[in-house]
Protein backbone atom coordinates (compact mmCIF):
# COMPACT_ATOMS: atom_id res chain seq x y z
CA UNK A 1 0.00 0.00 0.00
CA UNK A 2 1.20 3.51 -0.94
CA UNK A 3 0.74 6.10 1.92
CA UNK A 4 1.16 9.52 1.61
CA UNK A 5 4.09 9.88 3.39
CA UNK A 6 6.04 7.92 0.82
CA UNK A 7 4.82 10.61 -1.63
CA UNK A 8 5.90 13.41 0.57
CA UNK A 9 9.54 11.54 0.77
CA UNK A 10 9.27 11.04 -3.38
CA UNK A 11 8.80 14.72 -3.57
CA UNK A 12 11.49 15.69 -0.70
CA UNK A 13 14.11 13.66 -3.22
CA UNK A 14 13.07 14.81 -6.37
CA UNK A 15 15.66 17.13 -8.03
CA UNK A 16 13.63 19.61 -9.95
CA UNK A 17 11.24 19.97 -7.19
CA UNK A 18 11.83 23.98 -6.76
CA UNK A 19 10.59 24.42 -10.38
CA UNK A 20 6.98 24.04 -9.36
CA UNK A 21 7.89 27.59 -7.49
CA UNK A 22 7.89 29.33 -10.70
CA UNK A 23 4.31 28.80 -11.79
CA UNK A 24 1.44 30.60 -10.30
CA UNK A 25 -1.18 28.05 -9.57
CA UNK A 26 -4.44 28.01 -7.87
CA UNK A 27 -4.20 27.53 -4.31
CA UNK A 28 -5.96 23.52 -3.04
CA UNK A 29 -6.14 22.74 -7.13
CA UNK A 30 -4.31 20.10 -8.62
CA UNK A 31 -3.58 20.68 -12.26
CA UNK A 32 -3.61 17.51 -14.20
CA UNK A 33 -4.14 19.15 -17.47
CA UNK A 34 -1.11 20.65 -18.91
CA UNK A 35 -1.40 17.84 -22.01
CA UNK A 36 -4.13 20.22 -22.68
CA UNK A 37 -2.79 24.25 -21.59
CA UNK A 38 0.38 24.75 -19.32
CA UNK A 39 0.00 27.27 -16.39
CA UNK A 40 1.19 30.54 -16.37
CA UNK A 41 4.95 30.92 -15.40
CA UNK A 42 6.93 34.01 -13.88
CA UNK A 43 9.21 33.95 -16.81
CA UNK A 44 6.49 34.15 -19.21
CA UNK A 45 4.83 36.92 -17.30
CA UNK A 46 7.67 39.24 -16.88
CA UNK A 47 8.51 38.51 -20.69
CA UNK A 48 5.34 39.56 -21.66
CA UNK A 49 5.18 42.60 -19.23
CA UNK A 50 8.52 43.69 -20.17
CA UNK A 51 7.43 43.56 -24.49
CA UNK A 52 4.24 45.41 -23.61
CA UNK A 53 5.56 48.13 -21.10
CA UNK A 54 8.82 48.60 -22.54
CA UNK A 55 9.12 47.27 -26.32
CA UNK A 56 5.87 47.89 -27.41
CA UNK A 57 4.77 51.29 -25.15
CA UNK A 58 8.61 53.16 -25.85
CA UNK A 59 9.90 51.33 -28.27
CA UNK A 60 6.85 51.75 -30.60
CA UNK A 61 7.71 50.73 -33.78
CA UNK A 62 11.49 51.13 -33.19
CA UNK A 63 11.55 47.73 -31.45
CA UNK A 64 10.97 46.01 -34.68
CA UNK A 65 14.87 47.17 -35.14
CA UNK A 66 16.03 47.75 -31.58
CA UNK A 67 14.54 44.75 -29.55
CA UNK A 68 15.25 42.40 -33.15
CA UNK A 69 11.59 41.40 -33.16
CA UNK A 70 11.84 40.24 -36.73
CA UNK A 71 14.32 38.29 -35.88
CA UNK A 72 11.88 36.22 -33.13
CA UNK A 73 10.63 33.42 -34.73
CA UNK A 74 14.23 32.14 -35.99
CA UNK A 75 15.84 32.94 -32.70
CA UNK A 76 13.19 31.38 -30.75
CA UNK A 77 13.20 28.28 -33.00
CA UNK A 78 17.10 27.99 -31.85
CA UNK A 79 16.21 28.47 -27.95
CA UNK A 80 13.30 25.64 -28.75
CA UNK A 81 15.98 23.10 -30.93
CA UNK A 82 17.19 21.04 -28.57
CA UNK A 83 14.04 20.09 -26.99
CA UNK A 84 13.73 18.26 -29.92
CA UNK A 85 17.19 17.15 -30.74
CA UNK A 86 17.81 19.71 -33.53
CA UNK A 87 20.36 22.10 -34.72
CA UNK A 88 20.69 25.67 -35.07
CA UNK A 89 19.04 26.74 -38.12
CA UNK A 90 16.49 23.92 -38.30
CA UNK A 91 13.31 25.16 -36.24
CA UNK A 92 11.16 28.43 -37.14
CA UNK A 93 8.97 29.72 -34.15
CA UNK A 94 5.63 30.91 -35.76
CA UNK A 95 1.59 30.78 -36.53
CA UNK A 96 -0.02 27.77 -35.38
CA UNK A 97 0.27 24.20 -35.87
CA UNK A 98 -2.23 23.48 -38.37
CA UNK A 99 -1.41 26.31 -40.43
CA UNK A 100 2.59 24.97 -40.39
CA UNK A 101 1.33 21.42 -40.93
CA UNK A 102 0.08 23.17 -44.32
CA UNK A 103 3.30 24.23 -45.17
CA UNK A 104 4.89 21.18 -44.36
CA UNK A 105 2.53 18.81 -46.24
CA UNK A 106 2.46 21.29 -49.69
CA UNK A 107 5.71 21.57 -49.65
CA UNK A 108 6.72 17.82 -48.97
CA UNK A 109 4.16 16.60 -51.90
CA UNK A 110 5.75 18.79 -54.11
CA UNK A 111 8.82 17.16 -53.61
CA UNK A 112 7.97 13.87 -54.41
CA UNK A 113 5.63 14.81 -57.80
CA UNK A 114 6.03 11.28 -59.01
CA UNK A 115 3.66 9.88 -56.21
CA UNK A 116 0.04 10.24 -55.20
CA UNK A 117 -0.32 8.93 -51.64
CA UNK A 118 -0.29 10.26 -48.11
CA UNK A 119 -0.36 7.86 -45.88
CA UNK A 120 -1.81 9.23 -41.84
CA UNK A 121 -3.04 7.85 -38.81
CA UNK A 122 -6.87 7.19 -38.05
CA UNK A 123 -6.42 8.31 -34.75
CA UNK A 124 -4.57 11.52 -35.56
CA UNK A 125 -5.54 14.74 -34.12
CA UNK A 126 -8.67 15.70 -36.37
CA UNK A 127 -7.45 18.87 -37.09
CA UNK A 128 -4.15 16.66 -38.63
CA UNK A 129 -6.55 14.89 -41.12
CA UNK A 130 -8.67 18.08 -42.15
CA UNK A 131 -5.26 19.99 -43.24
CA UNK A 132 -3.54 16.79 -44.80
CA UNK A 133 -7.02 16.49 -47.05
CA UNK A 134 -7.33 20.19 -47.93
CA UNK A 135 -3.81 20.18 -49.00
CA UNK A 136 -3.74 17.29 -50.89
CA UNK A 137 -6.83 18.28 -53.01
CA UNK A 138 -4.82 21.19 -53.69
CA UNK A 139 -1.77 19.49 -55.04
CA UNK A 140 -2.32 20.00 -58.61
CA UNK A 141 -2.43 16.52 -59.50
CA UNK A 142 -4.31 13.40 -57.94
CA UNK A 143 -2.92 12.91 -54.53
CA UNK A 144 -5.24 10.17 -52.37
CA UNK A 145 -4.56 10.55 -48.65
CA UNK A 146 -5.73 6.98 -47.18
CA UNK A 147 -6.46 7.30 -43.48
CA UNK A 148 -4.82 4.06 -41.86
CA UNK A 149 -4.54 2.03 -38.74
CA UNK A 150 -0.90 2.93 -37.74
CA UNK A 151 -0.58 -0.74 -36.99
CA UNK A 152 -1.06 -1.43 -41.13
CA UNK A 153 1.87 0.83 -41.91
CA UNK A 154 3.87 -2.04 -43.33
CA UNK A 155 1.10 -3.05 -45.61
CA UNK A 156 0.30 0.60 -46.63
CA UNK A 157 4.26 1.90 -47.86
CA UNK A 158 4.60 1.47 -51.17
CA UNK A 159 6.51 3.18 -54.18
CA UNK A 160 3.26 5.36 -54.53
CA UNK A 161 3.66 6.92 -50.86
CA UNK A 162 5.03 10.71 -50.75
CA UNK A 163 4.52 11.49 -47.64
CA UNK A 164 4.04 9.78 -44.10
CA UNK A 165 2.25 11.91 -41.74
CA UNK A 166 1.93 11.06 -38.17
CA UNK A 167 1.76 11.88 -34.49
CA UNK A 168 4.26 10.84 -32.36
CA UNK A 169 2.04 10.66 -29.15
CA UNK A 170 -1.49 9.82 -29.55
CA UNK A 171 -3.68 12.53 -27.90
CA UNK A 172 -6.36 9.98 -26.70
CA UNK A 173 -4.09 7.21 -25.32
CA UNK A 174 -0.58 8.97 -24.40
CA UNK A 175 0.43 6.04 -26.66
CA UNK A 176 4.03 7.06 -27.65
CA UNK A 177 5.07 5.79 -31.36
CA UNK A 178 9.22 4.19 -32.24
CA UNK A 179 10.15 7.41 -34.18
CA UNK A 180 12.84 6.01 -34.97
CA UNK A 181 11.40 2.99 -36.24
CA UNK A 182 8.84 4.55 -38.15
CA UNK A 183 10.73 6.91 -40.26
CA UNK A 184 13.49 4.57 -40.94
CA UNK A 185 10.35 2.62 -42.49
CA UNK A 186 9.25 5.62 -44.48
CA UNK A 187 12.51 6.09 -45.89
CA UNK A 188 12.97 2.92 -46.71
CA UNK A 189 9.94 3.00 -49.39
CA UNK A 190 11.03 5.87 -50.65
CA UNK A 191 8.68 8.77 -48.58
CA UNK A 192 9.44 11.74 -46.40
CA UNK A 193 8.27 11.29 -42.80
CA UNK A 194 6.53 14.51 -40.95
CA UNK A 195 5.59 14.08 -37.69
CA UNK A 196 3.67 15.97 -34.96
CA UNK A 197 4.85 16.89 -31.61
CA UNK A 198 2.16 18.61 -30.00
CA UNK A 199 1.89 15.71 -27.31
CA UNK A 200 5.81 14.95 -26.85
CA UNK A 201 8.02 18.54 -27.34
CA UNK A 202 8.95 19.21 -23.24
CA UNK A 203 7.07 16.13 -22.00
CA UNK A 204 9.25 12.94 -23.70
CA UNK A 205 12.77 13.21 -25.14
CA UNK A 206 13.49 13.86 -28.72
CA UNK A 207 16.10 13.68 -31.62
CA UNK A 208 14.66 14.31 -34.80
CA UNK A 209 18.81 14.41 -35.71
CA UNK A 210 19.29 10.64 -34.67
CA UNK A 211 16.16 9.67 -36.08
CA UNK A 212 17.07 11.33 -39.51
CA UNK A 213 13.36 13.06 -39.60
CA UNK A 214 12.63 15.23 -42.79
CA UNK A 215 9.99 17.64 -40.95
CA UNK A 216 8.28 18.38 -37.99
CA UNK A 217 5.73 20.49 -36.26
CA UNK A 218 4.32 20.92 -32.69
CA UNK A 219 2.53 23.26 -30.88
CA UNK A 220 3.52 25.80 -27.56
CA UNK A 221 1.04 25.91 -25.38
CA UNK A 222 1.00 22.00 -24.10
CA UNK A 223 3.97 20.82 -22.02
CA UNK A 224 5.87 24.26 -23.17
CA UNK A 225 3.77 26.24 -21.27
CA UNK A 226 3.84 28.69 -23.25
CA UNK A 227 -0.04 30.41 -22.96
CA UNK A 228 -3.59 29.42 -25.19
CA UNK A 229 -2.86 29.97 -28.48
CA UNK A 230 1.22 29.91 -28.02
CA UNK A 231 2.77 30.17 -31.61
CA UNK A 232 3.61 26.49 -33.04
CA UNK A 233 6.70 25.79 -34.12
CA UNK A 234 8.45 24.09 -37.42
CA UNK A 235 11.46 21.64 -38.19
CA UNK A 236 13.08 20.86 -41.49
CA UNK A 237 16.35 19.15 -41.57
CA UNK A 238 18.73 21.05 -42.72
CA UNK A 239 18.89 19.40 -46.38
CA UNK A 240 15.59 20.28 -47.22
CA UNK A 241 16.39 23.93 -46.70
CA UNK A 242 16.70 25.81 -49.97
CA UNK A 243 14.69 22.66 -51.49
CA UNK A 244 11.60 22.22 -49.92
CA UNK A 245 9.17 25.44 -50.71
CA UNK A 246 6.79 27.11 -48.57
CA UNK A 247 3.27 26.71 -50.27
CA UNK A 248 1.87 29.95 -48.25
CA UNK A 249 4.70 32.40 -49.01
CA UNK A 250 4.42 35.78 -47.56
CA UNK A 251 6.46 39.43 -47.54
CA UNK A 252 8.28 38.26 -44.10
CA UNK A 253 9.67 35.19 -46.09
CA UNK A 254 11.39 37.11 -48.91
CA UNK A 255 15.07 37.48 -49.35
CA UNK A 256 13.96 41.10 -49.25
CA UNK A 257 10.98 42.05 -47.70
CA UNK A 258 11.54 45.95 -47.34
CA UNK A 259 12.13 46.27 -50.80
CA UNK A 260 8.57 45.28 -51.64
CA UNK A 261 9.33 43.20 -54.92
CA UNK A 262 6.56 41.93 -56.77
CA UNK A 263 7.74 38.57 -57.37
CA UNK A 264 8.68 36.50 -54.87
CA UNK A 265 12.25 35.23 -53.46
CA UNK A 266 12.55 33.23 -50.72
CA UNK A 267 14.98 33.89 -47.94
CA UNK A 268 17.87 31.46 -47.31
CA UNK A 269 18.02 28.66 -44.87
CA UNK A 270 13.95 28.72 -41.97
CA UNK A 271 13.15 32.61 -42.75
CA UNK A 272 11.95 31.36 -45.56
CA UNK A 273 8.61 29.36 -44.03
CA UNK A 274 7.71 33.08 -41.92
CA UNK A 275 4.50 33.98 -44.15
CA UNK A 276 3.52 37.38 -41.98
CA UNK A 277 4.63 39.52 -38.84
CA UNK A 278 4.80 37.51 -35.74
CA UNK A 279 2.88 38.26 -33.07
CA UNK A 280 5.41 39.45 -30.46
CA UNK A 281 3.80 39.72 -27.28
CA UNK A 282 2.48 35.87 -28.32
CA UNK A 283 6.04 35.31 -29.15
CA UNK A 284 7.58 36.57 -26.01
CA UNK A 285 5.37 34.60 -23.72
CA UNK A 286 6.88 31.31 -25.00
CA UNK A 287 10.00 33.11 -25.13
CA UNK A 288 9.80 33.15 -21.21
CA UNK A 289 8.06 30.15 -20.63
CA UNK A 290 11.39 28.43 -22.49
CA UNK A 291 13.73 29.81 -20.01
CA UNK A 292 12.69 26.93 -17.24
CA UNK A 293 13.87 24.24 -19.95
CA UNK A 294 17.30 25.61 -19.61
CA UNK A 295 17.61 24.72 -16.14
CA UNK A 296 16.38 20.55 -16.80
CA UNK A 297 17.09 18.44 -18.67
CA UNK A 298 14.53 16.03 -20.65
CA UNK A 299 15.96 13.26 -18.98
CA UNK A 300 15.07 14.77 -15.30
CA UNK A 301 11.44 15.70 -17.11
CA UNK A 302 11.51 11.90 -18.16
CA UNK A 303 12.64 10.21 -14.98
CA UNK A 304 9.84 12.01 -13.17
CA UNK A 305 7.22 11.79 -15.76
CA UNK A 306 7.63 8.15 -15.68
CA UNK A 307 7.54 7.60 -12.06
CA UNK A 308 4.15 10.70 -11.67
CA UNK A 309 2.22 8.32 -14.56
CA UNK A 310 3.58 4.74 -12.69
CA UNK A 311 2.25 6.00 -8.98
CA UNK A 312 -1.08 7.10 -10.75
CA UNK A 313 -1.69 4.28 -12.38
CA UNK A 314 -0.78 2.11 -9.15
CA UNK A 315 -3.14 3.81 -6.94
CA UNK A 316 -6.00 4.04 -9.54
CA UNK A 317 -5.99 0.72 -9.41
CA UNK A 318 -5.21 -0.49 -6.05
CA UNK A 319 -7.73 2.46 -4.80
CA UNK A 320 -10.22 1.46 -7.55
CA UNK A 321 -9.80 -1.61 -8.94
CA UNK A 322 -12.10 -2.74 -11.59
CA UNK A 323 -13.43 0.66 -11.98
CA UNK A 324 -11.64 2.28 -15.06
CA UNK A 325 -10.05 0.29 -18.31
CA UNK A 326 -6.24 1.53 -18.53
CA UNK A 327 -5.92 2.74 -21.80
CA UNK A 328 -2.61 4.17 -21.80
CA UNK A 329 0.27 1.68 -22.30
CA UNK A 330 1.87 0.83 -19.31
CA UNK A 331 5.56 -0.02 -20.77
CA UNK A 332 7.80 2.41 -20.31
CA UNK A 333 9.19 2.59 -23.83
CA UNK A 334 5.59 3.15 -25.34
CA UNK A 335 4.09 5.69 -22.58
CA UNK A 336 4.25 9.63 -23.07
CA UNK A 337 3.33 11.74 -20.27
CA UNK A 338 -0.35 11.46 -19.45
CA UNK A 339 -2.58 8.55 -18.19
CA UNK A 340 -5.75 7.80 -19.89
CA UNK A 341 -8.71 6.10 -18.57
CA UNK A 342 -11.87 4.32 -20.03
CA UNK A 343 -15.01 5.04 -18.39
CA UNK A 344 -18.67 5.20 -19.73
CA UNK A 345 -19.66 8.15 -17.73
CA UNK A 346 -16.25 9.98 -18.10
CA UNK A 347 -17.72 13.37 -18.91
CA UNK A 348 -19.29 13.45 -15.43
CA UNK A 349 -16.07 12.05 -13.71
CA UNK A 350 -14.19 14.40 -15.17
CA UNK A 351 -16.93 17.48 -14.44
CA UNK A 352 -17.15 15.77 -11.08
CA UNK A 353 -13.49 15.77 -10.34
CA UNK A 354 -13.09 19.58 -11.54
CA UNK A 355 -15.65 20.77 -8.68
CA UNK A 356 -13.26 18.94 -6.04
CA UNK A 357 -10.66 20.46 -7.45
CA UNK A 358 -8.45 18.29 -9.49
CA UNK A 359 -8.63 19.21 -13.23
CA UNK A 360 -8.26 16.81 -16.33
CA UNK A 361 -9.92 16.50 -19.56
CA UNK A 362 -12.06 14.38 -21.05
CA UNK A 363 -11.73 13.34 -24.72
CA UNK A 364 -15.10 11.28 -27.04
CA UNK A 365 -16.45 8.86 -26.35
CA UNK A 366 -15.51 7.67 -23.13
CA UNK A 367 -12.23 9.28 -22.35
CA UNK A 368 -11.01 10.78 -18.88
CA UNK A 369 -7.21 12.49 -19.62
CA UNK A 370 -4.85 13.20 -17.44
CA UNK A 371 -1.30 15.02 -17.96
CA UNK A 372 1.24 14.60 -15.59
CA UNK A 373 3.71 17.77 -16.10
CA UNK A 374 6.93 17.05 -14.07
CA UNK A 375 7.78 20.63 -13.82
CA UNK A 376 5.56 21.46 -11.00
CA UNK A 377 3.35 18.12 -10.47
CA UNK A 378 4.11 16.57 -6.91
CA UNK A 379 3.69 13.32 -5.93
CA UNK A 380 1.09 14.23 -3.20
CA UNK A 381 -0.91 15.75 -5.85
CA UNK A 382 -0.86 12.61 -7.79
CA UNK A 383 -2.01 10.77 -4.39
CA UNK A 384 -4.52 13.60 -3.74
CA UNK A 385 -5.91 13.64 -7.00
CA UNK A 386 -6.40 9.40 -6.61
CA UNK A 387 -8.05 9.95 -3.14
CA UNK A 388 -10.62 12.84 -4.72
CA UNK A 389 -10.92 10.26 -7.51
CA UNK A 390 -12.15 7.95 -4.91
CA UNK A 391 -14.73 10.17 -3.31
CA UNK A 392 -16.22 11.09 -6.97
CA UNK A 393 -17.05 7.79 -7.51
CA UNK A 394 -17.75 6.13 -4.45
CA UNK A 395 -20.62 9.01 -3.83
CA UNK A 396 -21.64 8.50 -8.02
CA UNK A 397 -21.17 12.25 -8.05
CA UNK A 398 -20.24 11.75 -11.47
CA UNK A 399 -24.01 11.02 -12.44
CA UNK A 400 -25.57 14.46 -11.22
CA UNK A 401 -28.14 15.68 -13.61
CA UNK A 402 -25.52 19.33 -14.16
CA UNK A 403 -23.41 16.57 -16.41
CA UNK A 404 -25.90 15.37 -18.50
CA UNK A 405 -25.32 19.03 -21.15
CA UNK A 406 -21.44 19.29 -22.25
CA UNK A 407 -19.47 22.01 -22.25
CA UNK A 408 -18.00 23.42 -25.33
CA UNK A 409 -15.13 22.30 -24.51
CA UNK A 410 -14.73 18.91 -22.89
Amino acid sequence: MILRDDCRIMDDLDEIASLRDEFRLNEGEIYLDGNSLGPVGEASRRRVTEVIDVEWARGLVRSWNSAGWMAEPTRLGDKLAPLIGARPGEVLVADTLTFLLAKLVGGALELKKDRHVVLTDVANFHSDLYIVEAMAARAGRPVTVKVINRNALDDALDDDVALVMLTHVDFRTGEMLDMAGITKKAHAAGALMLWDFAHSTGAVPLDVTGCDVDFAAGCGYKYLNGGPGAPAFLYVRERWQGVLENPLPGWLGHVRPFDFELRYEPAEGMQAFVTSSPSMIALASLDGALDLFERVTMDQIRAKSLALTDLFIALVEDRLPGVFELVTPREHATRASQVALRHAEGYGVIQALSERGVIGDFRSPDICRFGFTPLYVRFVDVFDAVERLVEVMDSRMYRDARFAVRNPVT
